[in-house]
Formats: structure tokens, C-alpha cells, sequence
């Protein structure tokens, strides 16, 4: 594996204007316990990239009985792991004063898996068959599957989050993960399901935000820009150089996390482009603009899921993206 560059020069002197002082302590509240769609931020923390550059950063796991969300506002975490640019706009028509500073994902992981063999292989075809669904899908993404492509109420079958009734009928699909659930299938059902990533359908939300305070952003600006710029070196580092570290710390939050589950999420978050694709090939991982955000609210609106009043431009700003922090890196990992 190639060896990991822990900052790399270039990186190095964007960063080292707060290093000399001493460290800013924030906590970073991920959105589920630790696992390899967090390892960037994992990476950042093993390898001292964060500490580069003047922040000693406490990461705190989120899961079924920790809600990360509620203690952002209130201060009790500095920086949020957010799900995708929904609970942003939710944010602004709440009045609650957070801001999206990056964009982790440049897509949205959600998918749809239907078995092999049963001429379930075109997304056309997901509209003749059941589709076991959770209420946060039901009430998100599909709204804009019936808006967009003419999928039905009549189709939804409530997920429970258990794979056993995909597994018993090879004519309905169920919802997932890219990086999760596809490898429960393979490992208990002894098969490869087809994937469709609803993001290369149009579903265009940026995922794994970064969220803070707006009041840090106005006055820790320097804070925000080590952590935002941190993280991206991380996800380089993770995805293309010796991510040892990482997942060392990963399983020491989440013993239960298996390395066969992790090797499958790192492969599937590069086969399917979730961190590094489209603009952040040019603009550095973490990079927003205001016409693919725009683009997401309009079919929001479209879909019934935001009212068309929520002013979306202030739930984000570029102010910390978009500076091509770790393009030089990768260059340098993937020419090894």
C-alpha cells in the first residue's frame, strides 16, 4: 500500500499560520457510529493533520442512542456530520443559526438494490415492483421518484432495516447504502445485487456535510478553514494513501466493525465516486457550488418535500471550499 503523506508540503504552508499556537479544542459529532464513510476524519485525527494546523479535534460517534444534531446549536459540539443538504434547508426555515461549510460527499449514497436475473436491471424497471422503504426515504428522495419519474405510493413496503424479506422475494426491491447494505446481501445471501446509486438519476444532494455555527464561522473563521481543510487531506490520504491508522481508530470506537465491511465500504465510496468525483476534482474534496445546490432545491420544491419560500442560500457557504486543498497530494499518491 502506498505509504501516507501525512500533510505534504504544499498543504503544510497553508496550514501552518495557526500551528505555532496553542491547540483550539472542538469536538466533531459524526451522524452514526464510526465506520470507513467517517475515515477521512479518522484519517485526519491518526495522522496529526488537524493538530498541523492548530486544532485538537475530539471525534464523537454518533448511533441509535446519541443525537449529534440537537447539541450543535446548543454548543456542546463544534462541528456536525450532516446527512445531505435536507436537514440544511430544515435548519434554515427553523431559524436554528448553523451553516454547511463542505460537502464530504459529491454524492448522495442512497440506493436501491433489486436481485440478479429477475429483469429488475434497468431503473425503468423498479416501477413494476414493491420497494421496501424507510419513512425517511419514503418522505425524502421518493417524493422526488414519484415527481420525476412517476414512481407510486402504491409500490412502498416498510423497511425495517432487516434484509430477510429482500432475501425471501426476488421481485421487490429494498433500499440501502452503496457502502452498507450491499454487503449483507453478499455475505448472507451469496449473491451480488444490482445497484442503482440514486444520484446518477438526478438525485443531486451533496451528503456527509460539514455543519457549524454560524457564529463560529463569524468568528473563528481560521478554526472552520483548519477543520474543513484538515478533513480534505484526510479523505486524500484515506481513500489513496496508507489508511492503517484510521482504521485502527475506527474499530477502537466500533469494535463490531469487521475489516471485510470495511475494505467493501472504501472500495464502493471510489468505484462509485461518493467523495471524489465531478467538482471536487478541480475544486478539492469538500467542494460546493451554489448551481448544483440551487439544482437540488428546485426539485425539492418540485417534489413537494421543501416549500419554495425557505430562503436555501443560507444554509451554506463557500467561503472554505473550492481552494483545491489536496489535489497536489493526490497527485502525488496516485503517480506512486
Amino acid at each position: 500500500m502506498k505509504l501516507t503523506k501525512t500533510i505534504g508540503m504544499a498543504a503544510l504552508a497553508v496550514m501552518a499560520s495557526t500551528s505555532a499556537h496553542a491547540l483550539e479544542k472542538v469536538v466533531f459529532g459524526t451522524n452514526w457510529v464510526a465506520q470507513a464513510e467517517h475515515g477521512g476524519y479518522y484519517q485526519a485525527l491518526a495522522d496529526g493533520t488537524y493538530e498541523a494546523c492548530g486544532l485538537e479535534v475530539e471525534i464523537k460517534p454518533g448511533g441509535p442512542q446519541a443525537n449529534n444534531r440537537i447539541l450543535l446549536p446548543a454548543g456542546k459540539i463544534d462541528f456536525l456530520m450532516g446527512g445531505n443538504m435536507l436537514q440544511a434547508f430544515s435548519a434554515v426555515e427553523q431559524g436554528i443559526p448553523t451553516l454547511v461549510v463542505a460537502a464530504h460527499f459529491q454524492k448522495e449514497p442512497q440506493i436501491l438494490m433489486t436481485h440478479p436475473g429477475q429483469d429488475l436491471d434497468t431503473w425503468e424497471s423498479l416501477k413494476g415492483i414493491n420497494l421496501l422503504l424507510g419513512k425517511g426515504g419514503l418522505n425524502s428522495y421518493y417524493q422526488w421518484m414519484k415527481a420525476e419519474f412517476g414512481f407510486t405510493d402504491e409500490q412502498v413496503r416498510p423497511y425495517t432495516y432487516n434484509s430477510a424479506p429482500f432475501l425471501a422475494d426476488k421481485k421487490i426491491g429494498q433500499q440501502g447504502y452503496v457502502t452498507s447494505e450491499p454487503y449483507a446481501i453478499e455475505t448472507e445471501g451469496g449473491f451480488t445485487p444490482n445497484i442503482f446509486l440514486i444520484a446518477d438519476y438526478g438525485y443531486d444532494t451533496y451528503s456527509t456535510t460539514v455543519e457549524t455555527r454560524t457564529e463560529l464561522v463569524e468568528t473563528k473563521p481560521e478554526v472552520v478553514k483548519c477543520f474543513v481543510e484538515g478533513s480534505a487531506i484526510g479523505w486524500v490520504n484515506f481513500l489513496y494513501g496508507d489508511n492503517t491508522k484510521a482504521l485502527e481508530l475506527i474499530k477502537k470506537d466500533n469494535p463490531g466493525m469487521s475489516d471485510g465491511q470495511l475494505a467493501f465500504s472504501i472500495e464502493k465510496l471510489k468505484e462509485y465516486g461518493i467523495v471524489d468525483s465531478g467538482d471536487s476534482l478541480e475544486l478539492g474534496i469538500g467542494a460546493m457550488t451554489d448551481e448544483r445546490n440551487k439544482s437540488f432545491f428546485d426539485k425539492m420544491v418540485k417534489a413537494g418535500v421543501v416549500k419554495a419560500d425557505v430562503d436555501y442560500a443560507k444554509s451554506y457557504t463557500l467561503e472554505f471550499v473550492n481552494k483545491s486543498v489536496g489535489l497536489d497530494l493526490k497527485k502525488e499518491l496516485t503517480s506512486e
